[in-house]
């Protein structure tokens, strides 16, 4: 059935006003869970240090003679660690124009881009701090940049055929191995070399993938099955880990979209301190035109107090 002649539809109007919702939809990431479960502290250099300190290893041949001279044992000094402190920042420039016309879903086209761009700002520190790469003390025309969290552990550490573990300084990285898939044991190994070294670790971070990997030990895995106690509807599956208790405690599994992807992090969260030489700072640039520019920028760095205190495992398959 057709359209009866000659009435007037909005295929025909001209004048018809648009529908546009006064409302924006953004699901992007945000959720930062590294910075969020770490300590803050300042800076006030660019190069940010710190000490680290062991006893010397226990032993069961401490016997003197009876009557014998106090002998003295060799000392050993404190290590110094450190790491630099690197600048990020974000810039929204918007037209005279554009701040002026009536957009949907936001007042000033400026105080919504600073808006994300804070946002962005916050996720690129998250991805920078968990990176494999080494610090820089940057010139002239190198930027400085700080050593992420991989590049700190190098004592308790499982990594696949032909990776190489990073001092644990800072000063290098990684080298990747070959991959195999996860599974328990490859996790309680380095549980157990983290609690031989004297830390308590109590998180376990990883990616999406290795999160469902870490989650199959429910009734599943090749190791056999994880034991789960579960109240409420008798009908719902699940099949999460939200915590793992190992024989050498009970760490929280965390998912993070921003870490390395083939890692999973083994960590003891107060063994490590976001510092900050400047907070986020907002700064209205010079006009050089029709145009406003607001810079948010921030300096920061990576306290890695002792990397014994957590541990890797890497070169996870995650196809």
């Amino acid at each position: 059935m057709a359209t009866p002649a000659n009435t007037f539809t909005t295929i025909d109007a001209v004048g018809n006003r648009e529908d546009l919702s006064n409302m924006i939809y953004d699901i992007s990431p945000t959720e930062n869970p590294f910075v969020t479960s770490i300590a803050k502290t300042s800076a006030t250099a660019i190069k940010h240090e710190w000490q680290t300190d062991e006893l010397a290893q226990a032993v069961s041949t401490n016997a003197k003679i009876e009557g014998d001279d106090a002998s003295t044992q060799a000392l050993t000094p404190t290590v110094r660690v450190d790491n630099i402190c690197q600048i990020s920042d974000k810039v929204a420039r918007v037209s005279g124009t554009q701040r002026s016309v009536d957009s949907a879903g936001r007042g000033d086209e400026l105080t919504y881009q600073i808006y994300k761009k804070n946002l962005e700002l916050r996720n690129d520190m998250e991805k920078t701090l968990l990176a494999n790469k080494a610090k820089n003390a940057g010139n002239a025309v190198t930027a400085r940049q700080l050593a992420g969290v991989e590049s700190y552990l190098g004592t308790n550490v499982n990594l696949g055929a032909t990776g190489t573990a990073p001092t644990g300084n800072g000063s290098d990285v990684r080298v990747a191995g070959t991959t195999r898939a996860f599974s328990k044991a490859l996790l309680d190994d380095v549980l157990e070399k983290i609690w031989t070294e004297g830390g308590r670790p109590d998180t376990i971070m990883v990616n999406g993938k290795i999160k469902q990997a870490v989650s199959s030990m429910v009734n599943a895995g090749t190791d056999g099955a994880a034991q789960r106690v579960t109240t409420g509807n008798a009908t719902t599956i699940n099949t999460n880990i939200d915590v793992y208790v190992s024989d050498f405690g009970e760490l929280k599994i965390v998912p993070n979209r921003f870490q390395v992807a083939d890692s999973l992090l083994v960590l003891q969260t107060d063994m490590f301190c976001l510092a900050t030489l400047r907070s986020f700072e907002e700064t209205a640039l010079a006009k050089t035109g029709d145009s406003d520019a607001v810079q948010i920028i921030t300096e920061y760095t990576l306290e890695s107090k002792n990397e014994k205190a957590s541990g890797i495992v890497a070169d996870l398959d995650i196809s």
